[in-house]
């Protein structure tokens, strides 16, 4: 199985109607659902020392999450404040993300070193990662990023040039306008995929500039917190894992069956994103975005 790292942001979702908060952020998300699917799975980030920071870091720790590298600094950690109306997560509120703020990650030679062993860099544009990108793009295999609804071509033109996968969630926009989006962060200089994420619509993906679409295993969601991410962590794990040491065969091999890396490529993301639309649906059957909740005062 392959090694993959989420880098950034960690957070903790305050439910403001049931005064419980649940462990969360994108980079961490995606550590969490990586080992749930069995990936050797670490996650890199700055914890505040406040009770929402050691509830994170002590479920990270408890489900297998490896934590090499992380910070800790005095004062909150990162926090959301949401609401559900009929399973729907809805965010009224935040800290902009507390320490991790305050204190963002400034990657040295031994962390770059570190993360350049990892098949997928994992982040998002809420882990204050951005002068960083330059420095991780030559030493690492694959990098992901997950711009959520928050983007423009300006910041969108800073970051894709040194990555290798960009997410967007885009689920007002009519069709047109999201695949020509798509073909725009291409230009900008992503260089392998770009996964558009359309809540109950599912998911339009590009790959080296081939365009999939997957229908979503709609379900009654118990909380749709993290359906975005699972699927996500779900299509590029089983994609990357699965693309690993392809190779066309010669000439001499014949034409039997699957041959070339580029039929093998289409069959492997057909199966990713349909194994990608299944976890996504399990993760809606969780509070919070993958459960262990805990109450909280204020």
């Amino acid at each position: 199985m392959i090694r993959v790292i989420g880098l950034g942001d960690n957070v903790v979702d305050k439910y403001i109607h049931t005064k419980t908060m649940y462990p969360g952020g994108n980079a961490l998300n995606f550590a969490v659902y990586a080992n749930m699917l069995g990936m050797d799975a670490s996650y890199l980030g700055v914890f505040g020392d406040d009770e929402a920071g050691e509830h994170v870091y002590q479920i990270s720790k408890s489900l297998g999450i490896r934590l090499d590298h992380c910070r800790f600094y005095k004062g909150e950690n990162g926090y959301s404040q949401v609401k559900l109306e009929k399973g729907d997560r809805v965010f009224v509120g935040s800290n902009k993300g507390g320490v991790s703020s305050k204190y963002p990650l400034a990657l040295s030679g031994v962390d770059i070193s570190y993360i350049s062993n990892f098949d997928i860099v994992h982040t998002s544009c809420f882990s204050f990662i951005e002068d960083e990108l330059i420095h991780l793009s030559p030493y690492s295999n694959f990098i992901s990023m997950d711009f959520s609804n928050r983007y423009t071509d300006e910041y969108l033109k800073r970051c894709c040039k040194y990555i290798d996968c960009a997410s967007i969630s885009c689920s007002e926009m009519k069709d047109e306008d999201i695949i020509s989006l798509m073909h725009d962060i291409m230009s900008y200089g992503c260089k392998h995929i770009v996964i558009a994420t359309r809540g109950v619509r599912g998911a339009l993906v590009l790959v080296k500039n081939k365009l999939y679409e997957q229908s979503p295993c709609l379900i009654e969601a118990v909380d749709t917190m993290g359906a975005g991410d699972s699927f996500i962590t779900a299509f590029l794990t089983g994609y990357i894992n699965n693309m690993k040491e392809v190779v066309d065969f010669s000439v001499k091999s014949g034409n039997k069956g699957i041959t070339k890396v580029d039929e093998y490529r289409d069959v492997v993301i057909k199966a990713s994103l349909y194994k990608a639309a299944l976890f996504s649906s399990k993760i809606c059957s969780y509070d919070g975005a993958f459960g262990f909740g805990k109450s909280y005062k204020k």
